[in-house]
Parts: C-alpha cells; sequence; structure tokens
C-alpha cells in the first residue's frame, strides 16, 4: 500500500459535535469530500473553475470509524488514488490527529470519470491517469 503523500487539515466545528459529544459520523464524509475536493486540485487535474471541466460522479462510499473525534482534536485526512481501472478510479482515505497521527477512521470512494453534457460514463483520460501517477507513483490497476 501507498504512503499518502496528501494530507488536508481540517477544522472541527461546534455543529459537527452531536449529543453524543462528538464529531457526527456524517461529518466525516464532509471531511472527505474537503480532502478529496482539495487533493483533486492539488494533483492537477482540476484548478477549481468549472464544475463540468473535472467530470467525475461518485459511484460508492464508505467509512470505517476507529475511534471517536472530539471538539477539540486537530485533524487531517489523507487522500490518494488507491487503483486506476478503465473508467473509474478509487480514492483511499485516513482521518487521523494531527499532533499524535493516531488513525481515527478510514474510508473509500469509487468515483467514475463522466461526461455531464451527454450525462454517460466515459473512460479516463489519458491525461488523467499521467497526472494522477505522476503524483502518487505506482498504482494498483
Amino acid at each position: 500500500m501507498n504512503a499518502f503523500r496528501f494530507y488536508y487539515p481540517v477544522e472541527i466545528r461546534y455543529a459537527d459535535i452531536d449529543a453524543q459529544r462528538h464529531v457526527n459520523n456524517a461529518r466525516y464524509f464532509t471531511y472527505m469530500e474537503q480532502a478529496r475536493v482539495e487533493y483533486v486540485r492539488r494533483v492537477g487535474l482540476w484548478d477549481g473553475g468549472d464544475f463540468d471541466g473535472i467530470g467525475f460522479i461518485m459511484a460508492e462510499q464508505c467509512c470505517t470509524y476507529k475511534a471517536q473525534i472530539s471538539m477539540s482534536q486537530p485533524i487531517e485526512v489523507g487522500v490518494r488514488t488507491a487503483k486506476l481501472g478503465r473508467k473509474s478510479f478509487e480514492l483511499a482515505y485516513s482521518l487521523r490527529d494531527r499532533s499524535t497521527h493516531e488513525e481515527l477512521a478510514t474510508g473509500r470512494t469509487v468515483l467514475v470519470a463522466f461526461d455531464y453534457l451527454s450525462n454517460k460514463s466515459i473512460p479516463i483520460p489519458e491525461i488523467w491517469r499521467s497526472t494522477i501517477q505522476k503524483f502518487e507513483g505506482k498504482i494498483d490497476g
């Protein structure tokens, strides 16, 4: 398994805390979403402008919770491309404490290359493939 080359710091907001006084489980997906957006920008696939220009759609997401996150806890989300298929790619996530590096949760999303104008999936563009591989190095196929 490749190490994470990208981490995104997350600030826990008061609104993220539920009645049990820890981060609500749904917020983990929000944290992964924000980290995913920044990862795609950092890798060089998207400049943050035209949403149709990025051209992928989520097919699947999951999260494994390992520990509670508290309001005052400094966390970060690691993101990496774990697999590159013909039309889809898989991102892996690691939510961890920034101070101790304790892993608090892991996640996974499957994204499908998608042409929003024709409303159908497409093969992953070669420029995406080479850009991701340049950033990540070797990736499982």
